[in-house]
């Protein structure tokens, strides 16, 4: 089994930056992609970005050109830099490892308000 922590949230303006980080332990050598999703308050679980184990990426429609998803080689961390944040970005954030099995994190939180 696989075991994520996630950091890097917080609040920030409109317009502004931040870097989510995702720290996984455990059976790491077994995970074939690895995702962010987001929920905001009254809305369902949403992905926003998915790296597979080649390094293909995709973006939901809505972050594509301001949020980048990276990793490092030997899926102990991953990444999600998000520029131009707005208001509708506020949600708890998510990292979702996909093994035999779905692992998840806690979430942080992020908070997108002037």
């Amino acid at each position: 089994q696989v075991q994520l922590v996630e950091s890097g949230g917080g609040l920030v303006q409109p317009g502004g930056s931040l870097r989510l980080s995702c720290a996984a332990s455990g059976s790491i050598f077994s995970i074939v992609a690895m995702s962010w999703h987001r929920q905001a308050p009254g809305k369902e679980r949403e992905l926003v970005a998915v790296i597979s184990v080649l390094g293909n990426t995709n973006y939901a429609a809505s972050v594509k050109g301001r949020f980048t998803i990276s990793r490092d080689n030997a899926w102990n961390t991953m990444y999600l830099q998000m520029n131009n944040l707005k208001p509708e970005d506020t949600a708890v954030y998510y990292c979702k490892a996909k093994l035999k099995y779905d692992y998840w994190g806690q979430g942080t939180q992020v908070t997108v308000s002037s």
